[in-house]
């Protein structure tokens, strides 16, 4: 038996074990599991340090070097993550009433785990903590495969939650770390229907496109963010300028960072000289439109088709359109189906957004950033399905979860 159909199968043992385990029990893991994530940081530090040099060392992209760093900050983001995790309802388990029938059957509906899950990522070790955190509290488990610039560092996170699986009776195959970034492997992991009930591939439209084309195990896609800011003729402009900043330069190598700025060509004159000198001042670079290249020094002017693109850095396209229907049709065209907001001050404009627009997070007056499962109560995230096959949006536990039919009769048989 290959290495992969064994960890494939170990897994899927072992969730069969955790799909039984109650609430109390999955909690106090997951505490320890925090607790060993902080006790550790210095270990985790250490080599991840390791491989952020090796990474600067061979000039790969800095956005994937900004996904790779684990500081203080982010490993106590991953303890803090589980922990929330923690005080969220266990949905395993959780019924729902379908009524009686006619002939007396009673019928209801249940939440179960959805068994093993396979996540196919890049370069973001902290998924690891993330996924594993999730999956064991939904009743999952979880094969990891990492790229080979973050695998030290999820096998070091790894470990330390196998070790707090076994203290705990538990088998490790719960959460498993593929040891071998090799590209056969990941095929062979795409294989694996008798095993794995679904894989997640998190990272680049690259991966997220050889996934989909290549695996015989069902896929939750999460695309490109292009995401973007459209600016209301009715918008408060000075807080417009405050969700534009933190979306685009807070942190650039992000999903949910700002790739697109839409402007009504009402306010385009007050409003665009002011992002042209706060782009300045942060370096970002501007592609925009003729309508609205006066108001930039040095931008380069693109057309109307060249939109659409996930910069992942310093580096935004802007249009200025001519109403809010235009808006809508540029989103419509350019956008991926991950996270739109609107600037607005008129309440029947915010609602018709929310309602037209097609993306898994449609924001008003907030900043793209906060579409992110910590961020909307879902403790960490698995990832951010693009599709709608069986999520949309931030999936936390409820999304790593079906639903069977539980069906009770007294002896009725149908004529």
């Amino acid at each position: 038996m290959s290495l992969i159909t064994q960890l494939a199968k170990d897994a899927k043992k072992a969730a069969q074990k955790l799909a039984v385990l109650d609430t109390e029990s999955k909690n106090a893991v997951l505490r320890d599991m925090a607790e060993a994530i902080r006790a550790n940081k210095d270990k985790i530090k250490d080599v991840n340090e390791k491989e952020v040099g090796r990474a600067k060392e061979n000039n790969l992209d800095a956005a994937l070097i900004d996904r790779l760093i684990l500081d203080d900050a982010r490993i106590e983001d991953m303890a803090a993550g589980i922990e929330t995790i923690i005080e969220l309802d266990d949905p395993v388990g959780s019924t729902r009433e379908f009524g009686t029938r006619p002939n007396g059957i009673k019928i209801r509906k249940m939440r179960i785990p959805l068994g093993v899950v396979c996540m196919i990522y890049e370069a973001r070790p902290n998924v690891t903590a993330d996924a594993g955190a999730l999956c064991f509290k939904s009743g999952n488990g979880v094969i990891l495969r990492g790229g080979k610039e973050a695998l030290d560092s999820s096998l070091a996170i790894a470990e330390l939650m196998q070790d707090v699986l076994i203290k705990h009776n538990l088998p490790k195959a719960l959460i498993t770390v593929v040891p071998n970034p090799d590209r056969a492997l990941m095929q062979e992991l795409m294989e694996q229907r008798d095993y794995i009930d679904v894989i997640i591939p998190r990272g680049g439209e690259g991966l997220i496109n050889y996934v989909t084309e290549n695996s015989k195990v069902p896929v939750i896609q999460h695309f490109k963010g292009v995401c973007h800011l459209y600016v209301d003729q009715h918008a408060d402009l000075d807080e417009a300028l405050q969700i534009l900043l933190n979306g685009k330069t807070q942190r650039t190598g992000v999903c949910n960072a700002l790739e697109g700025l839409v402007v009504h060509k009402a306010v385009a004159a007050d409003f665009l000289p002011k992002v042209a000198e706060a782009f300045n001042k942060h370096s970002v670079k501007v592609h925009v439109n003729e309508q609205g290249k006066e108001y930039f020094d040095n931008a380069d002017v693109i057309g109307e088709d060249q939109y659409g693109e996930e910069y992942l850095g310093l580096e935004i396209a802007i249009r200025v359109v001519d109403d809010f229907e235009g808006a809508l049709d540029h989103i419509a065209e350019f956008g991926s189906n991950h996270t739109e907001v609107i600037c607005t001050k008129d309440e029947k404009t915010a609602e018709h957004f929310q309602l037209a627009v097609d993306a898994a997070v449609v924001m008003v007056n907030a900043s793209s950033r906060f579409s992110d499962g910590s961020q909307l109560g879902l403790g960490a995230e698995i990832g951010i399905a693009t599709t709608k096959l069986h999520a949309y949006g931030p999936m936390g536990l409820e999304s790593l979860t079906a639903e069977k039919y539980l069906v009770n009769g007294e002896g009725q048989i149908r004529n």
